[in-house]
């Protein structure tokens, strides 16, 4: 996946919500809906107000975006994604967000350990 395509409209976001399944832990909700005959993946970040002004919101967002090009090769194409953050999430590093999204994203059985880097 080469350019991050992203869910927008109100309307795309409904219907993951009503149709998709949801996967949580405390740092994040994962909702996915998958889609059968489209080449790729899209993503819709949802940051609330409680964890802080837009500066760091935008933060937020951008990591979990990098995080998820991280991913992009051991995700399952076709899918529409959506990742909610929790309040925890203010206060974590890059490293935690990471182990944190990758343990939803296992759980909801969309991320395989294909590509995995063995840990020394």
């Amino acid at each position: 996946m080469k350019t991050l395509k992203r869910l927008k409209k109100n309307q795309d976001f409904q219907v993951v919500f009503k149709e998709g399944k949801s996967f949580a832990n405390r740092q994040f909700v994962v909702y996915v809906l998958k889609h059968n005959g489209k080449p790729y993946s899209r993503l819709g970040l949802s940051v609330s107000k409680k964890m802080g002004n837009a500066v760091m919101r935008n933060h937020i967002k951008r990591y979990i975006k990098a995080i998820f090009r991280e991913f992009a090769d051991r995700l399952e194409v076709e899918n529409d994604y959506i990742i909610i953050s929790r309040k925890p999430v203010s206060t974590m590093s890059h490293d935690e967000m990471q182990k944190s999204l990758e343990h939803v994203l296992k759980k909801a059985r969309v991320l395989s350990n294909s590509g995995k880097v063995p840990q020394v």
